[in-house]
């Protein structure tokens, strides 16, 4: 495993920026590209279910808005590469935003969470097929916790922290077995 260190994050509070992410096409060519080191349309469009010129649209939104960036090629001049300009992103529509900046975020943030359902549902589909040690490491568990803000953001902090060494772009060159794992994490104030 590679050293952990602090990515480059990249702060999003432009509502035109949110809008662009906010298309489940474009968060999974955005995913596809971050995980891959990049691609090409034609590969993209393969992951999204799309044709080629439609995956082409999208890179091109997605580039326009800084996003996504092309790539060296990869020796075929003809090949256009598109790879993600930041590694990590962060969307954060501010605490004095307006209703379009709330809204924009809030429709990012949504299109993550159909996301992150669709992939627990797929799991729960195929769960008993997966091999011993892949189903039983799988985790669901949901804790309420008593917190402060203080004791809230340091422990946001060191999750972040366990996280880092395990992204794809840490790992180089991964061990044999391992596979992509989704791992969601939220941490939100409940009502009192």
């Amino acid at each position: 495993m590679n050293e952990a260190r602090p990515e480059p994050l990249r702060m999003v509070s432009d509502p035109q920026v949110m809008r662009a992410m906010a298309h489940p096409a474009r968060i999974a060519i955005m995913e596809f590209l971050s995980r891959k080191g990049g691609g090409t349309a034609t590969e993209c469009a393969e992951i999204v279910g799309l044709s080629p010129s439609a995956t082409s649209y999208h890179l091109r939104a997605l580039a326009k808005f800084g996003l996504v960036e092309q790539a060296p090629s990869r020796g075929d001049a003809r090949e256009r590469v598109w790879r993600t300009s930041s590694p990590s992103l962060m969307v954060d529509a501010g605490r004095e935003a307006g209703p379009e900046a709330r809204a924009a975020e809030q429709a990012v943030v949504e299109a993550h969470a159909v996301l992150a359902m669709e992939r627990t549902r797929d799991w729960l589909r195929r769960a008993g097929d997966e091999p011993s040690e892949w189903y039983d490491a799988a985790l669901f568990n949901e804790a309420l916790l008593m917190l402060t803000a203080e004791e809230l953001a340091g422990l946001n902090e060191a999750i972040t922290a366990l996280f880092r060494p395990y992204h794809r772009r840490h790992r180089a060159d991964p061990p044999p077995g391992a596979r992509a794992v989704a791992v969601q994490y939220r941490a939100v104030p409940l009502t009192q």
